[in-house]
């Protein structure tokens, strides 16, 4: 007995040690490309590099419409495809029967989560840019990235919806509520945390993406703000990738300081939406 005991704890320890050493062999590569970006991109971050305009064929200057630019197609890519997504995943959550058209469904939305990037692009330009002629444009832009986000954010949230136990369900329907009063006063946010993970790792996706902005909305140079949702803008993945690819004699702490600065917003993101979870989290009855 005592011997099958230790046989046990043995096992434990091991299975333990794998997971530790997997842990770190995922997080040692991804520290080792920040901190490379780190060392490297740090010298060019300075006052005007931020929020200068690009001069001397984007050797000089800065990068602020580039960087506003990134901010504007996250702002319309979210304000589509959050309230688009959310509400798809209550429906398939909470009202749509279990048959075989939702199920269908439920497939068509995880194989389009594997379709590349490029071919999104390419839809959009299609549809967007040529079809509806908004051109190349923050609008289009903005509905080509809402596109390709939409099934994280709705397989996301679904997930989210479901783990909600079901004896909220019935406790807030026993005392009166109707079905819609129990989902946005029960359901939604008991699930905010979930839903904020879906949301946020469809953002980053789409503020980090440049196929689908190359067709849409990315200008070469533009060292000017856009002025209305129809205008074409910089933005900073397809700057690095202009800047990296096509420019000759470009300074490389210009293309890891640019990097730098993409990353930083990725990650402010994720910080403020982690700061937002863990609240609700906190705030949770289960």
């Amino acid at each position: 007995m005592k011997s099958s005991s230790h046989l046990r704890y043995k096992q434990q320890q091991f299975g333990f040690s794998l997971l530790t050493i997997m842990t770190f062999l995922t997080i040692i590569p991804i520290a080792g490309v920040v901190i490379y970006i780190l060392v490297l991109g740090t010298p060019a971050i300075s006052w005007e590099f931020i929020f200068g305009f690009p001069r001397g064929g984007m050797r000089e200057g800065g990068i602020w419409p580039a960087i506003v630019g990134t901010f504007y197609l996250t702002l319309g890519t979210a304000a589509f495809a959050v309230p688009i997504g959310i509400g798809a995943a209550i429906y398939l959550s909470e009202y749509a029967p279990d048959n075989k058209a939702t199920r269908l469904i439920r497939i068509a939305i995880i194989n389009l989560a594997g379709i590349p990037s490029v071919v999104y692009g390419l839809f959009g330009l299609g549809l967007f840019v040529l079809f509806l002629q908004f051109g190349t444009s923050i609008l289009a832009g903005s509905l080509t990235l809402s596109i390709m986000t939409l099934p994280v954010i709705i397989s996301t949230t679904e997930e989210a919806l479901k783990s909600v136990p079901q004896a909220f369900r019935t406790v807030s329907i026993s005392v009166g509520a109707t079905k819609w009063q129990t989902i946005r006063k029960i359901i939604l946010p008991q699930a905010l945390p979930g839903i904020l993970t879906g949301v946020i790792l469809g953002l980053e996706r789409a503020a980090g993406e440049t196929a689908p902005i190359l067709f849409t909305v990315a200008a070469f140079f533009l060292p000017r703000l856009p002025s209305s949702p129809l205008d074409a803008t910089m933005a900073l993945p397809y700057h690095l990738f202009v800047i990296s690819t096509q420019v000759p004699g470009m300074p490389i702490k210009i293309q890891y300081g640019t990097a730098l600065v993409l990353l930083v917003f990725v990650l402010s993101m994720n910080i403020i939406a982690t700061t937002i979870r863990s609240r609700a989290r906190a705030r949770r009855q289960w």
